[in-house]
């Protein structure tokens, strides 16, 4: 009998977590305390919201992603639930809308402003008002707009559709009571046809959320569920739990037969929560451990072994929560392939940590970035509940390609908005400029910049001292487009002024040198 050795040949078998430096990371900020199982923080590519302390109610905190350092004590927050904020997730389509829900039992929508924020955000743009108990999980629909889903401690599942002219809605779409507990978690497959939901009734159910049917049920004696995910395609589910012993457990689960795991494995005796994380493009499994400072990644395989483990990111510091940065928010220049955000409270800091892939080359690597969904939804709200399924909308990473960027929609419907592209666009500038009445010069300084760009030949490059070119990113064609320029802008113009200080620092410093110098010379 020849023996075969098992070589597995994989792009990502060398794959490391590298935690950002101290400049990088967000410092002084009041992380909450609060014991729920949940992440307590959501990122997009132009905001980090993350749950913290207030006093009176419940509040979360809206930092642009690039405003790195130490944050102002007095920072503006998001304020206007009356219990203690236990989710927040941002619109996958829309990076200036946020939901957020609460021990108050509403879940509350936001629009989060294009200008830094100056004061506290109390005023909702919308209220769902449905559950009656407090509301523990939101989720937003993965290819259908303005689809939110609300779990509460009433053991119910509540569909809203956010296209309503209504700020406060209290009449959901859809009802699912099919649980007999509190539910610990929601997933949704691909495309959003399927919920897969963890009960405290230590079961993993299958759902069709739009029949309201429970199309799988399952538990196994020997694993108490936690969490639940759906393996994009591959027609699986991942699990998180604890065994009979109370050990850290994962299983791997046949969507279509939940009687028994086609795997499970004990991972250690701690007693913090596993949260699993599962990237379809890369086929990567993160199990991040709650309490603890280890992030184990593995590489999915559609036959046995199935799961292949890969490595283990370790830290001293435990994390509180865990927040991940939406694909088009990453360096691909440094092959990073993901980005979690670690809460650690003990040091009210948060930790940006990349994964990356060690490659030498410094181009672009179209082998370890497949398309990936994109920032624009594939459905309407009203086609995913007549029963219409589509996949996500997909989109390569390369630099300089279109539509990777979420462009913020309103939910307030816009007059003559079915018309023509022209009125969309008009209207879009019409509220601009309403809001905008403060800040008339920056519009006005952004329009001068577009108007010297135009200017230039189409072979010569212009370099601006913020490091922006616009071979790289196309010139801005919309108010919002100039605005978010403008902002861009004054993010370097600070960091400007902080070089600029620590320099006349520097030449104080030295001054006083020479003029001891001199001193001490005149006294010999």
């Amino acid at each position: 009998m020849s023996w075969h050795p098992q070589y597995r040949s994989s792009k990502f078998r060398h794959v490391y977590g590298k935690a950002a430096s101290k400049d990088k990371c967000y410092d002084c900020v009041p992380i909450t305390r609060n014991v729920h199982d949940n992440h307590f923080c959501a990122v997009n590519p132009s905001f980090i919201a993350v749950v913290t302390e207030c006093a009176g109610g419940g509040a979360f905190l809206v930092i642009p992603i690039k405003q790195t350092g130490k944050l102002d004590p007095h920072y503006p927050k998001v304020c206007g639930h009356k219990g203690n904020v236990l989710d927040i997730k941002w619109n996958p389509f829309n990076d200036f809308v946020i939901a957020s829900c609460s021990e108050d039992a509403t879940v509350k929508i936001w629009d989060i402003p294009y200008q830094l924020l100056k004061r506290n955000i109390t005023t909702p743009k919308k209220e769902l008002l449905g559950h009656s108990r407090r509301v523990g999980l939101i989720e937003w629909h993965p290819t259908a707009d303005n689809i939110l889903f609300s779990s509460g401690y009433d053991y119910k599942i509540m569909i809203w559709n956010l296209d309503s002219e209504d700020a406060v809605l209290s009449n959901p779409v859809k009802i699912l009571d099919a649980h007999k507990d509190v539910v610990l978690s929601m997933s949704f497959n691909t495309d959003g046809s399927l919920l897969a939901t963890a009960c405290r009734d230590k079961k993993i159910r299958v759902i069709d959320p739009r029949a309201g049917t429970v199309l799988q049920e399952g538990s196994y004696k020997s694993h108490r569920v936690n969490k639940v995910l759906f393996l994009g395609n591959m027609e699986k589910l991942f699990s998180t739990g604890t065994s009979l012993w109370n050990n850290r457990q994962i299983a791997l689960w046949d969507q279509n037969d939940l009687s028994v795991p086609l795997l499970e494995e004990d991972l250690d005796g701690s007693s913090g929560l596993l949260f699993p994380i599962y990237d379809s493009d890369t086929c990567m499994l993160y199990v991040v451990g709650k309490g603890d400072g280890n992030i184990r990644y593995y590489e999915i395989s559609p036959e046995k072994p199935y799961l292949n483990y890969l490595m283990e990111y370790r830290s001293p510091f435990p994390q509180k929560g865990i927040g991940m940065m939406p694909k088009r928010g990453l360096d691909v220049a440094a092959c990073e392939i993901f980005r979690f955000y670690k809460l650690i409270p003990t040091k009210s800091l948060i930790e940006p940590i990349s994964m990356i892939v060690p490659r030498r080359s410094e181009s672009y690597q179209a082998d370890i970035y497949p398309l990936t969904a994109a920032a624009q939804p594939a459905l309407t709200a009203q086609e995913w509940l007549t029963g219409i399924n589509k996949g996500p909308l997909l989109v390569s990473l390369k630099p300089g390609s279109e539509a990777v960027k979420s462009l913020p929609e309103f939910l307030e419907p816009e007059p003559l908005t079915k018309v023509t592209d022209l009125s969309q666009q008009q209207g879009v500038q019409g509220r601009m400029l309403l809001e905008d009445k403060q800040k008339p010069r920056e519009i006005e300084d952004a329009r001068k910049w577009l108007k010297v760009e135009e200017r230039l030949p189409k072979n010569e490059q212009m370099c601006l001292s913020n490091g922006f070119d616009i071979f790289e990113c196309p010139p801005p064609k919309t108010e919002n487009e100039l605005l978010q320029m403008y902002y861009r802008q004054q993010e370097e113009i600070r960091r400007l002024r902080e070089l600029v200080i620590q320099r006349d620092i520097q030449i104080k410093q030295l001054e006083l040198e020479l003029r001891n110098l001199c001193t001490d010379t005149g006294n010999y």
